[in-house]
């Protein structure tokens, strides 16, 4: 072999490379797609508003129930850049003012935050929700949703629904609770906070014109619209009300995000169905998530 690349004028390992006619393949052969793209199909056909990211932890959770391999997150990613599945990137938008609290808990029943959004439907109706977050599972206790403005009283509502739906008919939460909102009126009135004190919640607000001290509320805003509302069929103002507690039960047990199991492993609620429970109150519709829809609603007068 060395007189001939001598000869030739060509190194030796070039005349051996020139030889092989098959190149090598390193590594193992990948894995058939065609099972992988059928389960990501079925599941976006649902969920289009999911990146590989969230379709690859219903993945996870799925292959671990049926007791299958759980596909790589790589390989997640691939076929649906390969397929055309992907999210859009999001470009980014202004500068946000920075925020260096902690929101999050790491102890249930510690800390809830509050907020409310304004869900638009197709014939101009408005529907204002508000709502209570635990900022330790994330879980969704309660909502309160109305055809008008959100006043003092539906937020009271409110607090005593979330009490219900964590600790049962009781009149004070067993230790206190802090109740993280901005600075709304119907947040910060005098009755309210009052009212607050007197189940066991401790009123705290945001700084004025910093929305991420109360971040975990903004971003079940933006999930809520992004996942749910963006993708729904809502004509009118009674179609936006019969979704509600489908949404808010879908995130509770299904949607994935970082305390999602956390939430499922040590739920302590009761383990009844959460129904919703109308009341209607003039021209305003207002739903409950409750415990149990054959329980008669208790007026805020018995807490105080």
């Amino acid at each position: 072999m060395s007189a001939v690349a001598s000869a030739l004028g060509v190194s030796r390992p070039h005349l051996a490379s020139s030889r092989q006619t098959v190149p090598r393949r390193r590594g193992r052969p990948p894995l058939p797609d065609a099972q992988l793209l059928f389960s990501i199909r079925a599941l976006i056909a649902d969920l289009p508003t999911y990146g590989y990211r969230r379709v690859h932890a219903l993945l996870r959770r799925q292959t671990e129930r049926e007791g299958r391999p759980t596909p790589n997150v790589k390989r997640v990613y691939r076929v649906m850049k390969v397929h055309g599945l992907l999210l859009q990137r999001h470009a980014g938008g202004a500068e946000e003012r920075r925020h260096e609290g902690q929101v999050a808990v790491v102890t249930r029943n510690t800390r809830w935050c509050s907020d409310g959004l304004e869900i638009a439907a197709e014939n101009g109706d408005r529907v204002r929700v508000a709502f209570a977050l635990d900022c330790c599972d994330r879980e969704a206790m309660s909502f309160v949703a109305t055809t008008a403005g959100i006043t003092s009283e539906d937020v009271r509502d409110l607090m005593v629904a979330a009490i219900d739906h964590r600790f049962g008919r009781v009149n004070q939460a067993p230790s206190p609770i802090e109740w993280l909102t901005d600075n709304g009126s119907c947040f910060v009135g005098r009755q309210t906070r009052r009212f607050a004190a007197g189940i066991g919640l401790m009123p705290k607000t945001t700084p004025l014109e910093s929305p991420q001290s109360n971040g975990m509320a903004e971003a079940f805003v933006r999930t809520l619209k992004r996942d749910y509302v963006r993708v729904s069929v809502l004509p009118d103002a009674e179609s936006v009300m019969r979704e509600l507690p489908r949404w808010l039960a879908h995130y509770n047990e299904l949607h994935p995000h970082r305390s999602w199991a956390t939430a499922h492993r040590a739920n302590s609620s009761p383990n009844q169905p959460r129904r919703p429970c109308p009341v209607f109150r003039g021209q305003q519709h207002c739903y409950l998530l409750r415990r149990s829809s054959d329980r008669p609603r208790r007026p805020c007068l018995d807490r105080r």
